[in-house]
């Protein structure tokens, strides 16, 4: 079982998904500060390289937790879905911070040869925040009926 789902009024959209840009302190130091710059406390980071061009990773959602993705170099494409919609965004620079809330779908694909994805996130890692099956997120975010 999935778990407890989220009341209607938590849940967010497509809309809530949002691209900032950071300032390049010097045209190459790019700083991400916690509750500051990031808009949530940062209690994990991660970074998955050595991916190949065409690679897609990702295929998840999170009940709880909130991210932030940063291309360290290269480029990476995000898809994100809320079950009704979805958008792409395009992450080329460190400067780029694309934040994701909770209950959003997420996928992303390697668009060149060594990219290098940083995630933060607002949680340790628990692997029962994570939905790994589609058809359990849009049973999650009530889009099929129960």
């Amino acid at each position: 079982m999935i778990g407890e789902h989220l009341k209607l009024s938590e849940l967010v959209s497509i809309d809530c998904v949002k691209l900032y840009s950071f300032k390049k302190h010097e045209g190459v130091l790019v700083v991400y500060e916690s509750k500051r710059d990031v808009p949530f406390e940062i209690r994990r980071i991660f970074t998955i390289s050595g991916a190949n061009k065409g690679d897609v990773r990702g295929h998840h959602a999170h009940r709880k937790c909130h991210q932030g993705l940063v291309c360290l170099s290269g480029a990476i494409s995000v898809v994100c879905d809320d079950g009704k919609d979805k958008r792409t965004f395009y992450l080329d620079s460190p400067s780029e911070f694309l934040h994701i809330p909770p209950s959003i779908w997420v996928s992303q694909e390697y668009a060149a040869e060594n990219s290098v994805l940083m995630v933060v996130a607002d949680q340790y890692f628990d692997e029962n925040d994570y939905i790994r099956n589609y058809n359990d997120f849009l049973h999650y975010r009530r889009c099929v009926a129960t």
